[in-house]
């Protein structure tokens, strides 16, 4: 009796725990692709939060910006985002191009601090070592 009273429980706790909620479809829905955007540019801001700027600043918030170049505010992001998140299918296919432009953002970078880096380096090098490097290549 004890055995079958703990499994009703344990049924009836991760029965509560499941949703499969499917919510409408917001009269002001983001498109996809803007929300993709949005999302990547999101995440860009959240990454800057512990980054000091050039003022020695920190923690800026940058959400207001995002939400002004959208032309949206944050409670038609939230619906979007939420009618996004209960289409678990559409919202883990616009994740994977948040992904993907994430990547892109950061090879970018990568690519241009390897360009100043090596303009730095030349600029401190020798000019007798610079002769040489040339006879190198």
């Amino acid at each position: 009796m004890r055995n079958t009273l703990i499994l009703v429980i344990i049924l009836i706790f991760f029965g509560a725990c499941t949703s499969n909620t499917i919510y409408k479809k917001p009269d002001d829905l983001i498109p996809k692709n803007q929300m993709i955007d949005l999302l990547t540019d999101m995440y860009l801001a959240n990454a800057t939060l512990n980054i000091k700027t050039k003022k020695l600043e920190r923690n800026l918030d940058y959400m207001p910006l995002i939400y002004e170049k959208y032309g949206i505010d944050s409670l038609r992001f939230q619906t979007s985002n939420t009618y996004y998140m209960s289409r678990i299918d559409d919202y883990e296919a616009i994740h994977k191009k948040v992904e993907i432009n994430l990547k892109k953002v950061l090879d970018t970078a990568e690519i241009k601090q390897k360009e100043r880096d090596t303009e730095l380096l030349n600029k401190k090098m020798k000019p007798e070592l610079k002769k040489e490097m040339k006879k190198l290549d």
